[in-house]
């Protein structure tokens, strides 16, 4: 029923970690409970005062015998803070006090500051009279001045900074806080230390010190309720580990290299000549700085893959950070530290993850950055891939230099019609066009086909996939640039061949059984050599009788089910007023067929097909052209009139009418699908054109010629009308595709319509011409 009488000088609130209060009192006296008045809403007392010190200095013996004690404890009690950093700002204090404070006072104070129990620090309490209090108090000093000394005995010697580990912090300590929280304490000091011995020992730039070391500064005379302790010990803690010098070393044998992209990917041949180029380089100039490259290409052509590999080649780490739908330019350069929850971007964040300062960055899907209130992604990457800013890359959440000009950026985008010019400028664009027919068999059989069957349990005893199996689905079943639809099917393939490989087993259990299944192996076709002769060898138990399971057109159709894609080419160019004309999309090349038809109206022209300004331009651009030569070419309405929009509408169509279409290559093949429909006459079912066209009658050079010809090649297509200018993007083309196609190069209408039509589309003579008038 003791206590003590304060003052309330300051009250502190705070909601982090958890809500909680800090209040600050300044002691009077010690006060005793005579009688408690009420308890609610807080506890009324009257009490009595039990401190009364000038009692004691009217008694001669007790003065003398306080004087020894009042001595014997300011003796150790200087002897304890003379232990302590007198450089530490409470240490200080507390030296000062000793000697201006009066010593019967100097009791309640060390013994509020010096490590007690909260049981002592009652009984300290509990002692009213002073000679009690001072007998009680000299052997806890006693105990600490021992416990010092013990301390400093078992702890290697370091520098000045020792004494601050044990140093007494009055200012932090509340009574009521138990031991584990004083050894928190002491441990979080202890971890403040150890990371300002990592910061001085690491290999960070100069201008990072000192920023580190000013922080550092901070985080000692900070108090660890404040929220900032904790971001601030977090940003120390990545600068720490961010790797401002650590890197690995490349291997840079070409040879090696070579067999080694070459193992891990066909084709791609213009991309393995520069990642070579790059490690030639690097052998010859060590200091080169990381070059920006940009594969741009359809899906499923392996370029995040070929990434992977290429880190692999080089022997360096590899980080994929994927850009798709990001719309914050905080992602890349990080948040400011005086935001709640702010963090550093992603280059920065996969730099700490991989520990090197050379990896292989792998921009994955760098054409989808959006653009939103919270700044442009794409503009924040303009510092990270310009390879004259990149050495002093400034992150927000850093706010220091980091030098990115070793790290290896490569970029992945599926066109680049949606990077921005300054970004694209930056970058070295290397084209990954879609493979052939021939190519993905290749891949296929070397990839794909080893990596189901290992995913399904699956070896090649009990399944065979001929290559006359793999071109059937990728004609009939798939219509990709790339092969991801090919690796699904083969899935599909692999997944019903397991459940028949399981029920063979369960068939081997029961012999009796065995002949009632031989009705349901119409889905496969067996190989009759390959079969066991007998199964009663316990190296056989495992395979079924049919084994190996041989997969063939009409296995396909069980399993896959009907084709999807069916060559209907011919079909379609049955009538006059169609054409087949060549695309470009984003994911690979495709054949597109134009439809025309005319009917009695007012001359007007329909355009359907969900058409873009350019394609409707172009259709406007045929009509015209065909308008003011069809006397030449003996063209006339259904009337007779050389004046194609005489009471005549005209509807072209372009079929695949939710499919949004633009651009200037459709020009041709619309004015081959006009001329078809005034003449008559079919336009050749195995050929297919692109190419932009003037009013002159001239065809101007368009762009995806590879992909257009790859589309075609797919298609079954034998003959293509392409502008003689893009005669030299054919070199890129494989040889075997070139030797299964006819080229024709075209520089007028005139080239294009006689190449389209069996026998050419010749001028008639003027005679034949006042026939048809009549």
């Amino acid at each position: 029923r003791i206590g003590t009488a304060a003052l309330a000088v300051q009250v502190v609130g705070s909601n982090w970690p958890k809500p909680h209060y800090t209040l600050l009192v300044t002691g009077l006296c010690r006060f005793q409970i005579l009688q408690l008045l009420k308890e609610k809403p807080y506890p009324v007392a009257e009490v009595e005062q039990l401190d009364r010190l000038e009692q004691f200095t009217n008694q001669q013996k007790s003065e003398e015998e306080l004087g020894e004690l009042s001595e014997q404890f300011y003796k150790y009690a200087v002897q304890l803070v003379e232990m302590l950093d007198m450089s530490v700002p409470a240490v200080a204090k507390l030296r000062h006090l000793l000697d201006n404070l009066p010593r019967e006072a100097l009791p309640d104070i060390l013994t509020s500051i010096i490590r007690t129990s909260n049981q002592e620090k009652l009984q300290i309490l509990d002692a009213v009279r002073l000679e009690e209090r001072f007998k009680m108090t000299i052997p806890l000093l006693v105990r600490q001045i021992e416990g010092l000394k013990l301390l400093q005995k078992t702890r290697k010697p370091k520098q000045d900074d020792d004494k601050r580990v044990v140093a007494i912090r009055p200012n932090r300590r509340i009574n009521h806080i138990p031991s584990t929280t004083e050894d928190e304490e002491e441990e979080d000091h202890d971890d403040v230390v150890m990371l300002e011995k990592k910061i001085r020992t690491s290999s960070m730039s100069e201008q990072a010190l000192k920023v580190c070391l000013k922080e550092i500064k901070r985080l000692k005379k900070m108090p660890q309720s404040m929220p900032e302790y904790a971001l601030t010990r977090n940003y120390l803690e990545l600068m720490v580990e961010l790797p401002w010098n650590k890197s690995t070393k490349d291997r840079l044998e070409i040879r090696a290299a070579r067999i080694l992209l070459d193992n891990d990917h066909y084709a791609m041949e213009k991309l393995k000549k520069r990642v070579l180029e790059y490690l030639a380089v690097r052998q010859l100039k060590n200091n080169l700085k990381g070059p920006i490259l940009c594969f741009v290409g359809p899906p499923g052509v392996g370029k995040t893959s070929v990434g992977r590999s290429v880190a692999k080649t080089l022997g360096r780490e590899f980080h994929r950070i994927a850009l798709g739908g990001v719309c914050d330019q905080s992602d890349i350069r990080g948040h400011r530290r005086t935001y709640v929850g702010s963090m550093p971007g992603r280059i920065i964040n996969g730099l700490k993850t991989v520990g090197v300062n050379n990896p292989v960055f792998l921009l994955d899907e760098v054409d989808k950055l959006g653009k939103s209130l919270q700044g442009d992604p794409a503009a924040a990457l303009l510092e990270v891939l310009d390879p004259e800013q990149n050495h002093s890359f400034t992150d927000h959440y850093l706010n220091v230099a980091f030098d990115l000009s070793q790290v290896l950026f490569i970029a992945t985008a599926n066109t680049t019609a949606t990077i921005p010019p300054a970004l694209l400028d930056r970058m070295e664009i290397i084209q990954v066009p879609g493979y052939t027919q021939e190519e993905k068999i290749e891949i296929a059989h070397r990839h794909l086909i080893p990596k189901q069957l290992e995913q399904h349990g699956l070896t090649p005893q009990q399944i065979q996939i001929p290559q006359v199996t793999t071109l059937d689905i990728i004609t009939r079943y798939t219509r990709e640039a790339g092969v991801r639809s090919l690796d699904r099917r083969l899935g599909a393939i692999c997944r019903a061949v397991a459940v028949k490989v399981a029920e063979g087993q369960h068939k081997d259990a029961k012999p009796d059984r065995a002949e009632g299944a031989d009705g349901e192996d119409c889905k496969e076709h067996v190989a009759e050599e390959a079969k066991p002769e007998s199964i009663s060898d316990t190296a056989d138990l495992a395979l079924p009788p049919e084994m190996p399971i041989l997969i063939d057109f009409h296995a396909l159709k069980d399993i896959l089910g009907p084709p999807m894609y069916e060559m209907e080419v011919s079909e379609r160019l049955s009538q006059p007023g169609v054409a087949i004309g060549l695309a470009w999309t984003p994911l690979g090349g495709e054949i597109m067929f134009v439809e025309a038809s005319r009917m009695d109206g007012e001359g007007q022209l329909t355009l359907t097909g969900q058409l873009g300004d350019v394609m409707k331009e172009s259709a406007h651009l045929a009509i015209s052209w065909l308008r003011s030569n069809a006397k030449r070419f003996q063209l006339t309405n259904a009337s007779g009139s050389f004046d194609l929009l005489d009471n005549t509408d005209i509807h072209l169509h372009f079929p695949a009418g939710a499919v949004t279409k633009d651009g200037p290559s459709a020009g041709v093949t619309i004015v081959t699908c006009l001329a078809s429909l005034f003449s008559g006459r079919l336009v050749c079912s195995d050929v297919a054109m692109t190419g932009e066209i003037t009013l002159r009658g001239l065809v101007l050079p368009v762009g995806g010629i590879k992909d257009k010809v790859l589309a075609a090649h797919r298609a079954g297509l034998k003959r293509i009308i392409i502008p003689r200018r893009n005669e030299k993007d054919l070199e890129e083309i494989a040889v075997n595709v070139r030797q299964d196609l006819t080229f024709v190069m075209a520089s007028c209408l005139d080239e294009v319509l006689n190449a389209a039509f069996d026998g050419g589309f010749a001028v008639k003579p003027a005679v034949e011409r006042l026939n048809s008038k009549l």
